[in-house]
């Protein structure tokens, strides 16, 4: 794992498509600005759980195998996607980094 210092304002760069800004810090609270092209998929660590959970569950109700790979909730038989999301927009806390709050 690889471990950075950033101050407020700073950021920090994978690959060249994405940047994360540090935004705020409050106490032991630090709010990150996530900038990422729609294909590339982020979600808080508790939303990405729920998500590989459903789709394990999906892959089961269909007779496949749930420790393999499984086609994302929502997406047509043979095509990639990913799971549908409700957008709210405001992207304020308790919001993943595509503003969606779940």
């Amino acid at each position: 794992m690889l471990l950075l210092t950033r101050k407020l304002g700073e950021n920090i760069r994978i690959g060249d498509d994405v940047k994360i800004t540090i935004v705020e810090v409050k106490g032991n609270h630090v709010k990150l600005g996530i900038d990422a092209p729609p294909s590339v998929k982020v979600h808080r660590e508790e939303i990405y759980e729920r998500i590989q959970q459903e789709n394990r569950r999906a892959a089961l109700e269909a007779g496949g195998n749930a420790n393999g790979p499984a086609r994302p909730a929502g997406s047509a038989p043979g095509t990639p996607g990913a799971v549908p999301t409700k957008p709210s927009g405001n992207g304020g806390p308790g919001s993943d980094a595509s503003g969606n709050k779940d």
